[in-house]
This record gives structure tokens, C-alpha cells and sequence, in this order.
């Protein structure tokens, strides 16, 4: 699929409730930039083994979809995963739909559940220096986990009833 580039309203892929992790990033310590990686072991109730993020609270596993990213892109950002500090960054599924308590499965049996959307951006965040904008306090959504296993860069987000 395409990415939206030129006109978004003309390019603009029909997102709904299943889609893809298009990437995963981590980073060792809060307020460094976060480092892409192909894989990750989430535990419950923590979050992503190895993330500054982890802990025993709301906000364990964070997510933006690349089409939020491409919204930045278009304006004239030069941003990519991860500069939004999220965890993992979506394809194809409109998470802007979902609502707190909806649940999310990634890959073979990881289980997320959405506690927040959206955060107060840091003050004067470089994107928000760059172009005027940051999509996170809008755009991002925040989860904990609920059932542990490894996820990988391609594999399928779903939204269940669970």
C-alpha cells in the first residue's frame, strides 16, 4: 500500500480494525531518542522488556499510526517511527476510533488494552519547533499489557472482543 504523499484527502488509505506494526522502538533511558528494533518481549503489567517506558502504570506501551507520522511529513517535518518517542507505530488500523478500555491483539497472542489517548507534549518539543505542530497529544494512544509474548516488525494488529 501506498503511503499518503502529494494530496493526503486524495491518497488517504481506508483505515479500519485490522493492520500491521510497521515498526518497534525502544529506548534505554527517558527523553533519548527511541532506536528501532525488529522485535520485542512485552510482559504483563510492564510493558516492552528493555524500554525506559516499563513499569507498573497506564501508560506501558505507546502507539502512533504512520499515517499520523505521514500528517507531520506532509507539513514538512522530517520525522519517521519512533520520533515520537511511541513504542510501535501502526499501519491501516484507525485507532482514533477506538475508545479506553478497547482492546488490541499484536502478532500471535499479545494483548494490549487502551488507558489514554493523547499526553501533554513536552514543552517545546523539536517537532513542534519544526513545524508549528505535534500530532502525540492528539494522536497518541496509550496502552498496558495484558497478555505477554514477542512481537515483530509485520505482524497483524487486530482489535478484539475480548
Amino acid at each position: 500500500m501506498a503511503t499518503t504523499k502529494g494530496d493526503p484527502k486524495r491518497n488517504r488509505r481506508r483505515l479500519g480494525t485490522q493492520g500491521r506494526i510497521k515498526a518497534i522502538s525502544v529506548s534505554k533511558e527517558r527523553g533519548t531518542k527511541k532506536v528501532n528494533v525488529p522485535e520485542a518481549e512485552l510482559r504483563i503489567d510492564f510493558g516492552i522488556i528493555g524500554d525506559a517506558h516499563a513499569g507498573n502504570w497506564h501508560r506501558q506501551v505507546s502507539l502512533l499510526a504512520a499515517e499520523s507520522i505521514d500528517k507531520m511529513v506532509a507539513r514538512g517535518a522530517k520525522v519517521s517511527p519512533g520520533d515520537f518517542a511511541e513504542n510501535i507505530t501502526t499501519e491501516g488500523i484507525d485507532l482514533l476510533k477506538l475508545s479506553i478500555g478497547s482492546k488490541l491483539k499484536l502478532g500471535e497472542g499479545v494483548k494490549l488494552e487502551i488507558t489514554q489517548f493523547g499526553k501533554k507534549c513536552h514543552s517545546q518539543c523539536e517537532i513542534l519547533q519544526q513545524v508549528g505542530d505535534c500530532i502525540m497529544p492528539r494522536e497518541g494512544v496509550f496502552t498496558r499489557v495484558t497478555t505477554d509474548g514477542s512481537i515483530n516488525v509485520g505482524d497483524v494488529i487486530e482489535v478484539i472482543n475480548d
